[in-house]
C-alpha cells in the first residue's frame, strides 16, 4: 500500500465515523480513533496495512489489552475496518492511549471536533510529527504496563472460569468469532504484557 494510499483509507476511517458519529454516542460508545505505527514512524514507505486504535467509553476491565468484545467486533464491521487492510486495537478512555506497542498515536477523528483534517493533511505530506502525542516518561510507562497486567491476569482467569458457562459461549460467538478466539486474544495480550513488563524492568535497571 503505497502513502498515499494509507492517508486516504485513513481518512475514509475518520470520515465513516463522523457519518456515523449519532449512532456511536453515549458512554461507552466511541470517543476518539487514533493512527499509529509505521504510517507515521516511516512516512513514504509502503505498507501492508494501516494500524489505529479505538478509544472506547468502556470500563478498562472490559477491555484489557489486545481483547476485542464482541460489541467492538460489531462496531469495527459498522465501520467497515474487516473490510480493508486495517490492523485495530482498542483502549478504554480511562487508561492513556499511548503504551508499549502504541508509540506516539495521532489523533484522526474524535467525538468531540470529528475529522482531524490538519493532521490527516500534515501526514499526507509527511509533516506530521507536531500532531503526534509524546511519550510517556519510563517510570509513568512501566507503571501503565503493571496496571494493565493485573488486569490483563485477571481477564484470562474469568475466562478460565466461565469456558463452559453456556450464556458466556454464546454471547462471545458472533460476527464469524468464537470462544477460541477469545481466549487466544487474552493469552496473547497477557504475553505480550508479560514481556514489555521484563524489557521495561530491565530497561529502568540499566539507567539506574
Amino acid at each position: 500500500m503505497h502513502h498515499n494510499t494509507a492517508v486516504r483509507r485513513l481518512r475514509t476511517i475518520a470520515e465513516d465515523c463522523d457519518k456515523a458519529s449519532s449512532l456511536l454516542t453515549g458512554e461507552d460508545g466511541l470517543f476518539a480513533v487514533y493512527a499509529f505505527g509505521p504510517v507515521l514512524d516511516h512516512p513514504g514507505e509502503d505498507l501492508d496495512d494501516v494500524n489505529v486504535v479505538l478509544v472506547m467509553g468502556l470500563p478498562a476491565a472490559e477491555l484489557p489489552w489486545g481483547v476485542e468484545p464482541p460489541g467492538c467486533t460489531s462496531l469495527a464491521h459498522m465501520l467497515r475496518l474487516d473490510k480493508a487492510p486495517v490492523l485495530r486495537l482498542w483502549r478504554p478512555a480511562e487508561w492513556p492511549v499511548a503504551n508499549h506497542e502504541i508509540r506516539r498515536p495521532m489523533l484522526i477523528w474524535s467525538r468531540e471536533d470529528g475529522v482531524q483534517t490538519p493532521a490527516l493533511d500534515a501526514l499526507a505530506e509527511r509533516r506530521a510529527e507536531p500532531f503526534r502525542l509524546a511519550d510517556a516518561d519510563d517510570d509513568v510507562a512501566a507503571e501503565q504496563i503493571s496496571r494493565e497486567l493485573k488486569l490483563s491476569t485477571a481477564h484470562l482467569r474469568a475466562i478460565r472460569d466461565r469456558w463452559d458457562d453456556i450464556a458466556w459461549r454464546r454471547s462471545h460467538s458472533r460476527n464469524g468469532r468464537y470462544p477460541e478466539d477469545h481466549l487466544w486474544q487474552a493469552v496473547d495480550g497477557f504475553l505480550d504484557l508479560l514481556d514489555a513488563s521484563a524489557s521495561t524492568t530491565r530497561s529502568l535497571e540499566d539507567n539506574r
